[in-house]
């Protein structure tokens, strides 16, 4: 049975550091020059048009940025289509950290993120946190900031079957922590998340 936790080998995290993704702006870069030199969150979205994926960013983006800073943590997004799409997801999420694509999906697939199901969570499971939208409405708020919102990007918001995770690099080519989705609705908590990777949440 697959391990959707297994933290990847020294090997592959080298092979995964120089596979290249897309910025906003189309241009190419090594996926290792993102954690370098910090620890780095690193979030595989499914399809930019996944409406459940976008309320997981967002809670992400609410993270404030002093506990990020105080941790030396950064959060960096990774979708699975073209880049085109960055701009408005990011804009539509109020994610500001570094946003990339991987439309040939080489590094979700070299990190053992090769599940692709429309599945959602299993009856004898909990829904994570994140989901505070029922089906429907899900449905209609990604149409609407999707598609219909932005025509022109039909086509590049990519493999709609392809699930994500979560992992924790760096500084350098290490891993601590790895978390890859077995349905469509299985991004990890938030709190727990940042918990691995040392971020302390204050409440207000």
């Amino acid at each position: 049975m697959k391990d959707f936790k297994a933290i990847p080998d020294e090997r592959t995290i080298e092979d995964a550091a120089k596979i290249e993704v897309l910025d906003v702006n189309g241009q190419s870069v090594q996926f290792g020059s993102v954690f370098q030199d910090q620890k780095a969150i690193v979030v595989f979205i499914r399809h930019f048009f996944c409406g459940k994926c976008q309320l997981y960013v967002e809670n992400l983006a609410a993270i404030p940025q002093a506990a990020l800073d105080q941790a030396g943590v950064k959060i960096v997004v990774v979708g699975c289509g073209d880049y085109q799409p960055i701009a408005s997801y990011a804009e539509t999420t109020r994610f500001t950290g570094p946003f990339f694509a991987d439309p040939t999906r080489k590094l979700y697939h070299a990190l053992g993120m090769d599940s692709e199901t429309l599945q959602v969570t299993p009856a004898n499971e909990q829904k994570r946190s994140y989901l505070t939208m029922g089906a429907f409405s899900n449905i209609a708020m990604s149409l609407w900031r999707g598609p219909i919102k932005h025509p022109s990007l039909v086509g590049k918001n990519g493999n709609i079957s392809q699930n994500g995770g979560e992992f924790i690099f760096g500084p350098g080519n290490t891993c601590s922590f790895a978390s890859r989705m077995q349905h469509t609705e299985d991004h990890i908590e938030v709190a727990d998340l940042v918990k691995e990777a040392g971020i302390v949440l204050t409440s207000a």
